[in-house]
């Protein structure tokens, strides 16, 4: 039986992203369209799905390395801040979408606060892995 661990992460988030987009819970705030994703982009995503992108790629993160928190994903998500004179550094990616997209995938019971940090929940494992399968 495949597993999320056997299937490529580009191939598995868009698909998980579908499925994100079937639950009520997962509807994106109305700002996520006007906001860029940390310091470091210059532009909001042109993504017109990139709440549900990053939200299956923040259930998928969970479910690999959990228990993780918000810190570790503002790593994750991150890149490079880009100066015309200086050399690069950097950055981290802004918090608010990684903590939304957090408090909705646990509000559809797909992942689950423990002391530690947030780890996925048997309904969240089941979803990735169902997704891994029909992949």
């Amino acid at each position: 039986m495949k597993t999320v661990f056997d299937v490529p992460a580009g191939r598995l988030i868009p698909a998980a992203a579908e499925k994100l987009k079937a639950l009520p819970e997962m509807r994106p705030p109305a700002w996520v369209g006007f906001v860029k994703s940390g310091a470091h982009a210059e532009r909001a995503p042109d993504q017109p799905d990139f709440w549900y992108l990053r939200a299956a790629s923040i259930l998928r993160q969970v479910y690999v390395n959990g228990p993780v928190g918000v810190s570790v994903f503002r790593r994750h998500y991150g890149g490079k801040k880009k100066h015309r004179v200086r050399r690069e550094h950097r950055a981290i990616a802004g918090g608010n979408i990684i903590r939304k997209a957090l408090q909705a995938l646990d509000k559809a019971g797909l992942t689950e606060k423990k002391r530690e940090g947030r780890v996925a929940s048997a309904k969240g494992k089941a979803l990735l892995n169902g997704v891994a399968k029909a992949l």
